[in-house]
């Protein structure tokens, strides 16, 4: 994160003695990334956090994906996915290569572990649901629209509150950051910037577990889910500080850049991951020049592939698409509105669409799980007589 914080009980420098009430010392814990040059924040534990009672092998964590075919234009929709499971669990995987994964899930049961990826940073988008991100750093609620960025090696969990929740979660392999162009040298978030400090919501509540009995912590790693068990509850915590540390981005505080012509993709960015970005298609004014066409331009994407989530409102250059529809355009292949839909689009003032898009400069592979979920006629809804989509 760009700004310092802190939170809870802290001794007033680090790795000096800080005791417990009873005399005995509080655990200190220097999480960071990169080694000890990257970002980190300092934990103070009741318990050791190394004090594991089992380690146990869960499952393979792989995501079969299809044999190389021809390479087209790819609809799925993620809607037809049916309710189950928890929210690590009922992960449903639709693309993924080297550096992300993409899925989406629509948890129904309570988490009755605490989950840790220690292989990457994720973001969960929230389409549907509210309830409470509860971490180690402390608790963050989130509501729909919410983007929960969640560090490498995070313990955590959901507090649903109802059982109608869906999410699209973005697995890194690498650190997701807020893009350095938007940043001065210090970190600090520039005018230029479509959102600011005040939009980004930290742990706020912290609330030390002193709780004793049997805690599952499953953590994936090096190509595995790992289960490691503890006669104490993880969140021992009673204070930490520092840069490393979940933190949520409503999609609706995106502030959206537009111009007298069609502005590019990358206005739209809002995090940067190692070889993809993400950004956010907001509601926003369109084109103002008298001659301007709101609609997309035709355009190749020639060392990348572009992915679309949409969450809901009127997507003005597609036909076919509709909440829940994910796209993916790959590299090589131009793309762009359907037919009549440029012709269609002049003249309005105003685009309620709200989608989620992710590029990526290394090409992602469809899963075996998203082929009986695919509108195969996509790539063909470009052609004149294509009434599109499903």
């Amino acid at each position: 994160m760009p700004f310092y914080h802190r939170l809870g009980q802290l001794p007033p420098k680090r790795h000096i003695q800080f005791r417990q009430p009873d005399g005995s010392l509080y655990r200190e814990q220097v999480m960071g990334t990169k080694g000890f040059s990257g970002i980190q924040s300092i934990l103070y534990h009741i318990h050791p956090p190394t004090q594991v009672r089992e380690a146990k092998w869960i499952r393979p964590w792989s995501i079969p994906v299809e044999e190389e075919g021809a390479h087209r234009h790819r609809h799925f929709i993620t809607f037809q996915t049916e309710a189950g499971k928890d929210p690590v669990d009922g992960r449903v995987y639709w693309l993924a290569n080297e550096d992300v994964a993409i899925a989406t899930v629509r948890p129904v049961e309570e988490m009755n572990y605490f989950f840790r990826n220690s292989d990457g940073d994720e973001i969960l988008f929230v389409h549907e649901g509210e309830g409470v991100l509860e971490t180690v750093f402390g608790d963050l609620p989130y509501s729909p629209g919410d983007y929960l960025v969640i560090p490498v090696g995070t313990t955590w969990r959901l507090n649903m509150k109802d059982q109608n929740q869906r999410f699209l979660v973005i697995e890194s392999t690498g650190e997701i950051t807020i893009p350095r162009r938007y940043r001065n040298e210090f970190g600090q978030l520039l005018e230029h910037s479509p959102f600011c400090e005040r939009d980004i919501r930290v742990p706020e509540t912290l609330n030390p577990r002193v709780e004793k009995g049997e805690f599952e912590v499953r953590v994936k790693v090096r190509g595995g889910l790992h289960a490691y068990i503890y006669d104490f509850h993880p969140f021992d915590v009673i204070g930490w500080d520092g840069y490393l540390y979940p933190w949520a981005f409503s999609i609706h505080d995106f502030e959206p850049i537009t111009g007298s012509i069609h502005q590019p993709p990358p206005v739209h960015q809002t995090f940067a991951g190692t070889n993809f970005v993400v950004c956010s298609f907001v509601p926003r004014m369109y084109d103002y020049h008298p001659l301007a066409i709101p609609a997309p331009y035709y355009h190749s994407n020639v060392h990348s592939d572009e992915v679309l989530y949409y969450v809901k409102g009127n997507f003005m250059s597609r036909r076919g698409i509709h909440e829940g529809s994910l796209t993916l355009h790959p590299c090589g292949l131009p793309h762009g509105p359907h037919p009549n839909k440029a012709e269609e689009s002049i003249g309005k003032e105003r685009t309620e669409e709200l989608a989620v898009m992710i590029d990526t400069f290394r090409p992602l592979k469809v899963t075996k799980a998203a082929l009986g979920m695919e509108d195969r006629q996509y790539m063909y809804s470009w052609l004149p007589e294509s009434k599109g989509g499903v």
